[in-house]
């Protein structure tokens, strides 16, 4: 985001939609911030103005019975898990701050911010990612037309689910103006199991076997010694069981997991408190905020997590990393990108590797986003000319310009 361009502040849809209808016909570019954390995620965006979200309002609806929450998609994450958290309820795909990581404030990322970008936390492969929660919005295509999709209620069968679609889009097709997201409620106890001294291949066997039985794992990690300690664990590295529900059955789970899997290691009990404020550090990345370097977030099968690090390590050395999602998901802390090293170790068990953070010179040459089959390369540039067709919003976020799928 350049601080040399101009800055459109609309505050309602209607502004909104005479500054993209100025800007189509000017023949100039927009790029779409509103609380600015992530704008260090993916390219960058080269565009002649900034239509800045922040102050954008609209309708807000919650009726904690019916799980539905309408609101502006620039509310702040924090306000909208604190008014959730008033009616005991909450956004179940744990939706991460990644602020501080990519050098912005803490609290300041937006609910918009989150589902265009479609983040979700540890409780992603359990609870769905964002946009399993994302149920309708209101936005402004690319054409400057406004457009509904989806509904207030859970179960919707109308139409295509665009919604779904524009989630993870990072504002290249629409402008959202209003979006409808499921609530759930708060669990009444947590808990976590932490089998401590695993390594990486014994920890992703424990936590498979974990995931496989009738324990009802909400969240499972594994993390080194140097993270571990990082995040007020001592004593080695730490595989981590999160448990979550009404309190009798947390506890009966949590005994009967620590009973099957302690041919690994003495489990040990974490109490509510220290749960929550250790899985906000593993959703948040917390260990590598203050590392210098690259950041990587691979997905990949969760069986082969442990041996993605070894093949990492064997090319890169002693590298920073952490697994969640079963194994599913690696964190990587790297000094510099070696984006072909990093795919290269993920190539024969078809994951994606995405560049979180680095520099903008390293942000404009490589591929940020795991490349594309030709197949799915045209199929996005074919959405992109439906939705955007004078390249209009966040030009060159997903795909640079010259690249095979952006428009020039």
């Amino acid at each position: 985001m350049s601080a040399s361009i101009d800055t459109i502040r609309p505050r309602s849809e209607a502004e909104t939609l005479d500054a993209m209808r100025a800007a189509l016909a000017d023949g100039n570019t927009l790029e779409i911030v509103a609380g600015g954390t992530k704008c260090g995620l993916g390219h960058p965006v080269n565009a002649a103005a900034l239509l800045d979200l922040s102050e954008l309002a609209g309708e807000t609806a919650y009726d904690p019975s019916e799980l539905v929450l309408t609101i502006s998609p620039s509310v702040k994450l924090a306000e909208v898990t604190a008014m959730l958290a008033g009616s005991r309820q909450r956004l179940a795909f744990e939706p991460p701050d990644l602020g501080p990581l990519l050098g912005a404030p803490a609290g300041q990322g937006t609910l918009g911010g989150v589902l265009a970008t479609n983040l979700s936390g540890p409780r992603r492969p359990f609870a769905g990612a964002a946009r399993d929660h994302l149920l309708g919005c209101r936005a402004i295509s690319g054409c400057a037309e406004i457009f509904v999709s989806g509904s207030r209620v859970v179960k919707n069968v109308t139409g295509y689910d665009l919604p779904k679609l524009l989630a993870g889009s990072f504002g290249t097709l629409a402008v959202l103006t209003s979006v409808n997201v499921k609530t759930l409620p708060q669990p009444e106890a947590s808990a976590t199991v932490r089998l401590p001294g695993l390594d990486s291949a014994q920890a992703v066997q424990a936590m498979q076997i974990a995931l496989g039985g009738p324990f009802d794992v909400s969240g499972a990690a594994w993390l080194p010694t140097s993270i571990a300690a990082h995040l007020d664990l001592p004593e080695g590295p730490a595989t981590l069981l999160r448990l979550e529900g009404v309190a009798v059955s947390v506890a009966d789970r949590a005994r009967m997991l620590s009973d099957k899997l302690s041919g690994f290691a003495s489990p040990r009990l974490l109490d509510r408190d220290h749960t929550e404020h250790l899985w906000a550090g593993i959703r948040d990345v917390r260990p590598f905020v203050n590392s210098p370097g690259c950041v990587w977030r691979l997905s990949i099968p969760p069986a082969e997590g442990a041996a993605v690090l070894a093949r990492l390590r064997a090319t890169l050395g002693d590298i920073a990393a952490y697994l969640d999602w079963g194994g599913g998901l690696i964190w990587l802390n790297i000094p510099s990108p070696m984006a072909r090293e990093v795919r290269s170790a993920i190539a024969d068990c078809g994951g994606h590797a995405t560049l979180i953070r680095a520099p903008a010179s390293d942000r404009a040459a490589l591929d940020v986003f795991q490349p594309l089959s030709p197949g799915l390369r045209a199929l996005n540039q074919r959405v992109k000319v439906q939705f955007d067709p004078q390249n209009l919003l966040n030009p060159g976020r997903m795909i640079p310009a010259g690249r095979p799928g952006q428009p020039d």
